[in-house]
């Protein structure tokens, strides 16, 4: 996944996502936001670990037991 894609993508959920280069494994780590709720904020090690945060909370964690399910298997 690409950054700028996902960064798209999070815009039009109404999101925004920082990121922020650091001595962390992958050299970065992403803050994200819903940009009408302050208080929903998360941060992810990864690009595709803040596209997962984003989709499962603008779902409603819906997809969360499959997700877990997938990773098991």
């Amino acid at each position: 996944m690409l950054w700028t894609e996902i960064r798209s993508w999070a815009k039009n959920k109404g999101y925004s996502i920082i990121k922020d280069k650091d001595d962390s494994i992958n050299g970065a780590s992403y803050y994200w936001c819903k940009n009408d709720d302050p208080s929903v904020t998360g941060v992810a090690l990864s690009v595709s670990k803040v596209a997962l945060a984003i989709y499962n909370h603008s779902t409603d964690n819906k997809w969360l037991e499959h997700q877990k399910e997938y990773n098991e298997k």
